[in-house]
């Protein structure tokens, strides 16, 4: 989404999410299956929480000296015959990507997954240039068909079942109507792909980890298919963020050992892909994105941010995420660190997403690279506040809970107030049009004491 087009409106979208009853509970459980697996994943290491710290330092470390690594990458590249280049903007980078595939006269391009890409709108960029964009990651196939942004930067075909992608592959790719059976699907999709590969110009892929010592980048997929794009074609694209380098060749190791593990729980990605130069008789080009990530070097709030490798385990375990669907946050990274990420870069636009947020910190309990979501998010809200964004009405009610709080006094009588006189009340009173918390929410029973009362009981019985 274009932060120009229209301000998110999260709550609204949730809505909308939750009003299919089943279809909310199927994709909790789906990926609540994802977290569990993590969660067993990691357990199978002693050294996970050894490596989590490892992880968060050499990145840390790395943004600290980010010119200097960024650097010492591209002058390592270029000896092994890599070309460099440097884009500040989506505008930038989708301008060098036409213009290397003009210069080979292509017509046809095979991308694997690359956040970055989405994040640059490069499909409809090309596309309005008359060159055809094939996604060849079986998720981003089937959601690009469907015409559909990803919902999830790992699984981002994760909100539909596999009926809807039988109706979409048998009105795309002629397959069986009402053929549902996925080794079917993927077979059919796996023999589309295939010809594409073969028939293609050009492959490009996204980049997960770019390494100063050596010059060259890492791609990690479970399908192959940005091996067949970068290694089929003699013209390799690879479009990495700033914030995808690391140091040396050996701390690459502490992060292949967290990423599988974190986003669906497997020991490592079926292919850890190494690119150090161009393929014999072809070119590999390196385009080096910053777009808008340098603001967040100099925030002490949310420098941490760029430390996220995209595992997506932040969104596995959020419980509104996990009930809301990604395409509510209408943002290309959902969840958690798509909330900081967006709020930050444009806070007008994307000022629903922070205040979505429980503060139940599971985020941040499962981020391999330690990263502080829930601090974050919390933070924005305050940020939010001060830059006068958020609504009157939120002001108004959180304004006025913070001068009941001030006041003890207060604030215990009307505890006492509400214990005795809120069961009395008809439901009518309480769940009406301006109660909007009420909309899918009893109050539990009111409690005959107070826990400030029960615990001056105590101290007198001890």
């Amino acid at each position: 989404m274009s932060t120009n087009e229209h301000q998110n409106n999260h709550p609204e979208k949730a809505a909308k999410f939750v009003a299919n009853d089943e279809r909310m509970h199927w994709h909790d459980k789906a990926l609540w299956f994802v977290r569990e697996k993590r969660d067993l994943a990691s357990k199978s290491l002693p050294e996970w929480e050894q490596l989590r710290a490892f992880a968060d330092q050499i990145k840390t470390h790395t943004m600290a000296n980010l010119d200097k690594y960024l650097l010492e990458f591209e002058e390592n590249a270029i000896k092994k015959g890599i070309k460099v280049h440097w884009a500040k903007d989506a505008q930038e980078h989708n301008e060098i990507v036409h213009k290397l595939l003009k210069a080979k006269n292509v017509k046809k391009l095979v991308k694997s997954k690359s956040m970055l890409t989405e994040e640059c709108h490069l499909n409809p960029y090309l596309e309005a240039k008359g060159i055809e964009v094939i996604d060849t990651d079986l998720g981003e196939r089937i959601v690009q068909l469907r015409e559909e942004p990803p919902s999830h930067i790992v699984l981002p075909a994760i909100h539909l079942k596999k009926s809807d992608v039988s109706d979409t592959f048998h009105k795309h790719l002629g397959t069986k109507k009402g053929n549902d059976d996925p080794t079917y699907l993927t077979r059919a999709a796996r023999a589309s792909l295939r010809e594409d590969f073969l028939t293609a110009e050009a492959g490009l892929t996204g980049v997960n980890f770019a390494i100063a010592q050596t010059g060259g980048v890492v791609v990690c997929t479970n399908e192959g298919n940005a091996d067949m794009g970068a290694n089929v074609p003699k013209l390799h694209i690879a479009s990495m963020g700033i914030e995808k380098i690391i140091p040396r060749l050996k701390d690459l190791s502490v992060f292949t050992r967290l990423l599988a593990r974190s986003a669906t729980g497997q020991p490592i990605t079926s292919y850890t892909s190494h690119f150090h130069g161009p393929t014999e008789g072809g070119e590999l080009h390196i385009i080096i994105v910053d777009n808008k990530r340098s603001p967040f070097l100099g925030s002490e709030s949310y420098q941490k941010a760029l430390n996220c490798i995209r595992c997506g385990a932040c969104m596995n375990t959020c419980p509104i995420y996990r009930r809301s669907g990604g395409h509510s946050y209408e943002y290309v990274i959902p969840g958690p660190i798509g909330s900081s990420l967006s709020t930050f870069r444009a806070p007008k636009d994307f000022k629903t997403l922070s205040f979505a947020c429980t503060l139940c910190g599971s985020c941040t309990n499962v981020c391999p690279v330690k990263i502080d979501l829930d601090s974050q998010l919390y933070t924005h809200r305050q940020d939010l506040r001060e830059k006068g964004i958020i609504s009157s009405k939120k002001v108004f009610s959180m304004q006025a809970a913070v001068w009941i709080m001030n006041k003890p006094a207060l604030f215990d009588l009307l505890g006492k107030f509400a214990r005795k006189i809120v069961p009395l009340l008809p439901k009518a009173m309480i769940y009406n049009k301006f109660n909007v918390w009420g909309k899918q929410r009893d109050l539990p029973p009111m409690p005959k004491k107070s826990f400030k009362d029960l615990y001056k009981e105590g101290l007198k019985n001890d």
